[in-house]
């Protein structure tokens, strides 16, 4: 049903467009002569807000009335405008003659102007033309009067009395969005946003369970790779400069268990790559297998390192599933055997084992780099463009400059060698020193290996003599007596003793192996050059057994030497409330002590540096890799053992021993040079217990007036004293290294010597 037109809409007359709501509004204006026309909108009472029937019932909010800035809309007509009325019912529209309503039964509601006053409603309302905009017009109060409704009906009009007015509901303003409301909302659901964020993020770090991580770091480490990136080893060089063992370019040969193609054909692929890689098919079969470790199925396993890059290339021009290549170094030694007791070798891993690449492994190996990236799925596994990609680069490892000197190294292990073989000699080590700086030149071992196969060779073999042997100094330790003696004003150069073939102390008899009849007054020098046990235990005598341990401590022997080497041994001196009846007898003769090669070669430098005892070393400098910088190793530790003009005494006792006819030493003599030494004959200790093979030495120096270098040898042979077995190795050793360096022949002969007073 459509709503009357003739009825005054519930909520009011609307304001005219631009009027206010202070100013009276137009009286409205009667229609006559026709009845008022309608339209669809007519039809839905159409409102200023849009309001259709169904709304007529909500009340306004208070206090809010028509926007005076919206206009009111109407309805056009054929150019007229007509009244628009809203009734409770739906029913015909009838319009009477004077353009009234035959049938008003409802009243019609007038509607204030202001809120003290209401205009009524006229009886009849002209038709109204065209509505135009008109100047406002004055307040004008109407009359108030009754109003009649007339109804049309068939024969007759029936005026009824018209309803009281009713006070119009102002129209309710249309609602506006409020954009400061909107602007508080955005912001606070932004802020809740990021709060959430927040807030996962410190439970994910803090807050996040043992299972959680662990299952976030598998997650993590089945996209990330690792590829290990090994430093550069750093390099061993002798004195010069030159390598004696450096690292070079090589490959490794790795496999992928995981491979699924691989796996189909194992046996195969091992069966190609045994003879190229020189390992046996079954351990290769065994390395290609699948392995879990720590949970994870690994797809990284080595087969091979320092591959040469021939074999590599091959390696990768066969295309086998599963199998790769990768850059690596191998150790190279260009000397193989030369100083290789010395130096040591490396492991697969690149990281020393023994001599000195294991004690200087840290310094050498440098820090390794790595690169962690994603990879994609499936068996390729591809790093993924643009994917997480972390790149740490190795730092190469410094390299090591010894004191060696690699052309005197070489004749001296020569020399070793060939007078170890020729004595059938099990162990031999000879020591080259500077006696004024106690840098070591040469220091050989026998037997040697060669140290870029250590593989192919056995423990006994890769042992450093001169560090590592620990034997009874015999009668080298005889100096050291005979020396603290003249220092504490003992004995004189001059001095005389007498002395018998032998004698006994704690039950034990000690013989000379030069026995003079009973009685016999022999010279300082002559006890030196027949190297009298009886003589020395008489001296030692004179200066009582806490003497001679504080010497042997001066001269330093029970402790190790510190010269750069892994594991030396200390040897052992007996102290002097451990003394027995017979340590009387063996001590001073180098008996009941015991000392390595390096220890006993360090001690007679102090006697050919004037007295002064200087630190034996191996290490010269190191140099970084980084900028090739070189740094300087520490200075070596000195102290005072003897006064120098006691020293030189000494050493022109010592000359006794080769230049006597007669003399333990005779074969030590080197052409064109006065050299001063003592030989020595004790035994080889193994594992706490003596050997039957006798530890033959001999230790020198020379020019003896004016020492620059001091040499040290021993053996361990079936038979033999040091004067026969190391005197002559010592000759051909002195003879090269002081031509070698160029020291000018002695200027002076030697003292003619007495044995006999």
């Amino acid at each position: 049903m459509s709503p009357r037109d003739d009825e005054t809409p519930r909520r009011g007359t609307q304001p005219r467009r631009g009027s206010s709501r202070d100013l009276p509004a137009d009286e409205p204006e009667e229609t006559t002569g026709r009845r008022g026309r309608s339209s669809i909108s007519d039809a839905r009472a159409y409102t200023p807000r849009g309001r259709t029937v169904a709304e007529r019932g909500r009340l306004p909010r208070s206090g809010r009335t028509t926007d005076p800035f919206r206009p009111a809309l109407q309805v056009l007509d054929g150019g007229d405008t007509a009244p628009r009325a809203r009734g409770r019912n739906q029913g015909a529209r009838d319009a009477t003659d004077d353009g009234t309503d035959s049938r008003r039964g409802e009243r019609e509601r007038a509607v204030p102007r202001t809120k003290k006053e209401a205009v009524p409603r006229t009886k009849k309302e002209p038709e109204a033309a065209p509505r135009r905009r008109q100047p406002a017009r004055p307040e004008k109060r109407p009359e108030r009067r009754p109003e009649k409704r007339v109804e049309r009906g068939s024969d007759r009009r029936v005026e009824r009395p018209a309803r009281r007015p009713e006070k119009r509901v102002p129209a309710e303003p249309p609602k506006l969005a409020n954009s400061t409301r909107r602007l508080r909302l955005g912001t606070v659901l932004a802020l809740s946003l990021f709060v959430m964020i927040g807030v996962r993020l410190v439970v994910l770090q803090v807050a996040t369970s043992p299972e959680e991580a662990a299952s976030l770091l598998e997650l993590r480490e089945r996209r990330l790779s690792t590829v290990e990136l090994p430093a550069p080893r750093g390099s061993i060089l002798d004195s010069s400069g030159n390598v004696l063992a450096h690292s070079v370019e090589a490959r490794y040969v790795y496999v992928d268990p995981e491979n699924a193609e691989l796996q189909k054909d194992i046996p195969g692929t091992a069966a190609k790559l045994a003879p190229l890689l020189r390992i046996q098919q079954s351990k290769l079969i065994e390395l290609m297998q699948r392995k879990q470790s720590l949970g994870r199925w690994l797809k990284f396993r080595y087969l091979a390192r320092g591959v040469d890059v021939a074999v590599a290339d091959k390696i990768e021009a066969m295309k086998l599933d599963g199998i790769y290549t990768h850059s690596d170094e191998r150790r190279d030694v260009p000397g193989k055997d030369l100083a290789a007791n010395l130096i040591g070798f490396t492991g697969d891993d690149h990281h020393g084992l023994e001599g000195l690449e294991a004690r200087y492994d840290e310094l050498l190996h440098g820090t390794d780099g790595k690169r962690v990236f994603e990879v994609g799925k499936g068996s390729l596994g591809a790093p993924i463009p643009g994917g997480y990609e972390q790149f740490t680069a190795a730092k190469p490892g410094n390299s090591l400059q010894l004191t060696i000197d690699r052309d005197v190294q070489y004749e001296v292990q020569r020399f070793l060698d060939a007078q170890a073989e020729k004595k059938k000699a099990t162990v031999a080590g000879a020591v080259v020193l500077d006696a004024r700086t106690g840098e070591v030149l040469a220091q050989a071992s026998y037997p040697s290996y060669n140290a870029a196969k250590p593989e192919d060779s056995d423990a006994q073999e890769r042992i450093d003599v001169p560090t590592s042997v620990v034997t009874d100094p015999g009668s080298s330790h005889k100096a050291f007596i005979f020396g603290a003696a003249l220092q504490e004003g003992l004995i004189t150069p001059d001095s005389t003793l007498k002395i018998g073939p032998a004698l006994e102390r704690g039950g034990e008899p000690f013989e000379d192996t030069h026995p003079q009849p009973k009685g016999t007054e022999m010279t300082m020098p002559g006890l030196l050059a027949y190297s009298s046990n009886v003589g020395t235990i008489l001296i030692g005598e004179k200066l009582g057994k806490e003497k001679i341990y504080e010497y042997q401590q001066k001269f330093g022997l029970g402790q190790a030497t510190g010269v750069g080497m892994p594991g030396e041994a200390e040897g052992m001196l007996l102290r002097p409330e451990d003394w027995s009846g017979s340590a009387a007898g063996s001590v001073p003769i180098g008996h009941s002590v015991s000392a390595t090669l390096i220890q006993m070669a360090a001690a007679y430098g102090a006697i050919a540096n004037d007295g002064t005892y200087v630190q034996p070393h191996l290490i010269k400098a190191t140099i970084s890799g980084a900028d090739g910088k070189v740094t300087p190793a520490a200075a070596p530790k000195t102290h005072k053992v003897l006064e120098p003009a006691v020293a030189s005494q000494l050493r022109t006792m010592m000359e006794a021993v080769v230049d006597v006819k007669g003399g333990t030493g005779g074969a030590a003599a080197v052409t064109g040079y006065r050299v001063a030494g003592k030989t020595g004959t004790g035994k080889m200790l193994i594992d706490g217990q003596y050997t039957s093979h006798n530890a033959s030495s001999f230790i020198g120096m020379a020019p003896a007036e004016n020492p620059r270098y001091v040499i040290a040898v021993s053996m361990d042979v079936a038979t033999g004293g040091g004067g026969d077995v190391a005197a002559p190795a010592f000759s051909e050793m002195m003879s090269y290294t002081l031509l070698h360096y160029r020291v000018p022949p002695s200027g002076t002969k030697p003292p003619t010597f007495k044995i006999h007073p």
